[in-house]
């Protein structure tokens, strides 16, 4: 069976974080996610964690089911490994990967499978391989990896580097687990002794050089993590790019792994769009946009906003300086204008709300007009509460609805007024204090100040 098995327990000294490394987001998705994914995206399902530095962080973020093993200790990527063997079984073929190299791509993923060999080293050939362990040959054979610690000035030369993944026979990785020893400058037990340990016991050992070397980076500080997410980045812009999607300025837009747009959308300067949003094509995103996990209909534009878990229909118009919550769900030709809030609400088709607004918990049905300054007062300060409003109804500007409560079809508040009851259908609802006039009360004032 083909299984892959993930090094995620690494303590990161270097990038002086309380985070676990591997737990780093590239593009708002953490490394360790991006490797996971690509394994599945490889058709493999069957796959294991090794964690330790911040293990309850790193499961929290972990697929259900996932396999977990523990390496409690910090002693090397061999030791890492052997905490896992009992998810090795002899006939099996085992793929190992590194939570913190988040580019490999699933095609790497897929050769790596098909070596016979019984260790195959994912192997790059690169113009500085400083911090790289170094391929050694005999003729075209490899004889040995040499951790750039324990090279000496010669090996130090070489260009060929071990990325550091392998794929490996079952019966042969568990015959070098056994026999790998600390015999090393760090005292560790280092995965790629087990090139020397297979090929003296007649066991097969070869390489497989990755097509593309930035496939095999690894974050150990914060700046090699802000260059994977460059790299990354570009990539992503790039195929939306050749699909068909406009991006007015690639510099200053970020748009993340899981992200799908279809060919005619416009992005337009700093846009950010993350998790999983999809948007349809005529859509025309920003600028000074951010979506994350947000669908985006056909024909509609979002301008200066905020979305979070948010469904928009076509049509949509939002922004600027929206903010739309998780729950929200917009129909087709919604307006959501300046500085309108909206969480956990379900605005149906014509439904406008464009200025100065709170919308929370509620139901806006079809072809309602929402004034300016208008509120629901959902919180009671215990739970939330709901508002209904019905079809055609017209919310007078700053209206307080005071939920629960219950706007029937076509009714219309008037300005100003705190609803705290249920309005009937096609009724004109006050509720505000009568407006008293006091005649010339300012110039009487005014003449008791001057006779002090």
């Amino acid at each position: 069976m083909n299984k892959v098995l993930i090094l995620a327990g690494g303590l990161g000294k270097r990038m002086r974080s309380p985070t676990p490394k591997v737990l780093h987001n590239i593009l708002e998705k953490p490394m360790l996610r991006w490797v996971i994914d690509s394994t599945l995206n490889a058709g493999i399902t069957q796959f294991a964690v090794v964690v330790g530095h911040g293990m309850d962080e790193v499961k929290r973020v972990l697929p259900e089911g996932t396999k977990v093993y523990v390496q409690e200790e910090q002693l090397g990527t061999a030791h890492a490994v052997k905490c896992a063997e009992e998810f090795v079984e002899e006939e099996d073929k085992i793929v190992v990967l590194y939570g913190d190299a988040p580019l490999i791509k699933p095609e790497t993923i897929k050769r790596l499978f098909s070596s016979q060999a019984d260790m195959t080293i994912l192997t790059a050939k690169v113009d500085n391989p400083s911090g790289y362990g170094r391929i050694v040959r005999q003729g075209e054979r490899i004889s040995k990896i040499v951790e750039e610690i324990d090279a000496d000035e010669e090996t130090l030369k070489v260009n060929e580097v071990n990325s550091g993944m392998y794929a490996f026979k079952g019966k042969a990785l568990r015959f070098a687990l056994k026999r790998i020893k600390p015999s090393n400058k760090k005292g560790e037990y280092y995965l790629t002794d087990a090139v020397e340990v297979l090929l003296a016991n007649g066991y097969e050992v070869d390489t497989l050089e990755v097509k593309n070397p930035q496939e095999i980076l690894g974050a150990n500080t914060q700046k090699e993590l802000a260059q994977l997410a460059k790299i990354a980045r570009e990539h992503i812009l790039d195929l939306f790019m050749e699909k068909g999607v406009t991006i007015e300025d690639p510099s200053s837009t970020f748009i993340g792994p899981d992200v799908d747009i279809e060919a005619g959308v416009v992005i337009k300067p700093f846009s950010f769009v993350y998790g999983k949003s999809t948007i349809k094509s005529g859509a025309v995103i920003g600028p000074q946009t951010t979506l994350k996990d947000t669908f985006v209909g056909g024909n509609t534009y979002v301008i200066r906003s905020e979305c979070d878990n948010t469904y928009i229909s076509q049509g949509c118009r939002v922004g600027p300086f929206s903010r739309l919550r998780p729950g929200t769900k917009l129909e087709r030709d919604v307006k959501v204008g300046n500085y309108v809030e909206v969480k956990n609400s379900h605005l149906f088709e014509g439904v406008k709300a464009q200025h100065l607004t709170y919308l929370g918990d509620a139901t806006v049905e079809k072809g309602t007009n929402i004034g300016a300054g208008t509120i629901t007062c959902n919180y009671d300060g215990v739970k939330k509460n709901k508002t209904f409003i019905g079809k055609n109804s017209f919310i007078g500007s700053n209206t307080a609805l005071v939920a629960p409560v219950k706007i029937g079809e076509g009714a219309l508040i008037g300005a100003g007024s705190v609803i705290t009851q249920d309005v009937p259908p096609f009724a004109l609802a006050l509720g505000r204090a009568r407006q008293v006039n006091k005649e010339k009360w300012v110039l009487k004032k005014m003449e008791e100040e001057d006779e002090k």
